[in-house]
């Protein structure tokens, strides 16, 4: 039986998600998993070793030889046969988020519920969120409330910063497709293009009344590729020490 797959740790998300020839319209995808990115991004961008690639993500530099020829075959691919690449899912998780012990900490058949929060409303921008508001929902009442900074955390750490907060969901404004695809990655319920009082959000949330939009994004965030910024990885797998 073979061992699990360790999980993979990175240090950023891709801003990027797609990229598609001009000339032609790609007929068929190549999916490169994030993790195979990281590796990309750290080796070739970022002019790693892969002894120190290896000890950035937590793997053996065995495994981060197998990672980096997937990616180069999928890249090789995506170039010579005019093929749409998109970057999504893998092994992988965040370094741990600098948070208090005591935030950490939820009890059994509790749902968290984080909302991007500034003078007790939602902020609009989730990639430059410096609060969020962590309400605990037990039998669709709020039992309890607390604020947090993010720490300055920039893009792709956000989402990290919540799974290590234990959110189970996040209410905010306008968000980038990356910090989208990053919250599906974790596991993490998206309820997005919500404006006004960030409790009355979570009550409503809490009670299943909660009207969002499931089409919102951050058009500046967007602009610039989605600069918006998981034990839940990916389609993550994680666990075990395989490489």
């Amino acid at each position: 039986m073979p061992r699990p797959i360790r999980c993979r740790q990175i240090g950023e998300l891709p801003m990027f998600r797609s990229f598609s020839p001009d000339d032609v319209e790609a007929d068929s995808n190549v999916t490169m998993t994030v993790d195979e990115y990281e590796v990309l991004r750290l080796l070739d961008h970022r002019g790693l070793t892969q002894e120190e690639c290896a000890s950035r993500m937590n793997v053996s530099r065995t495994t981060v030889t197998a990672i980096y020829e997937s990616a180069r075959k999928k890249t090789a691919d995506m170039l010579v046969n005019g093929r749409r690449l998109l970057i999504i899912g893998g092994n992988y998780h965040f370094p741990p988020a600098d948070i208090p012990q005591e935030i950490k900490i939820k009890g059994d058949n509790i749902m968290r519920i984080a909302v991007t929060y500034e003078n007790g409303e939602i902020f609009q921008h989730f990639g430059h969120t410096a609060q969020f508001k962590l309400y605990d929902v037990e039998d669709g009442k709020i039992v309890k409330e607390q604020v947090v900074g993010t720490g300055g955390s920039g893009h792709g750490m956000l989402a990290g910063f919540l799974q290590t907060a234990n959110a189970d969901a996040l209410i905010c404004g306008g968000i980038g497709m990356g910090a989208q695809m990053a919250l599906a990655d974790a596991g993490i319920r998206l309820y997005a293009g919500v404006q006004g009082s960030a409790d009355e959000a979570a009550k409503a949330l809490a009670a299943g009344a909660l009207e969002y939009d499931p089409d919102a994004h951050c058009d500046h965030h967007e602009h610039h590729g989605g600069d918006c910024g998981h034990d839940r990885c990916g389609e993550h797998r994680c666990g075990g020490d395989q490489i």
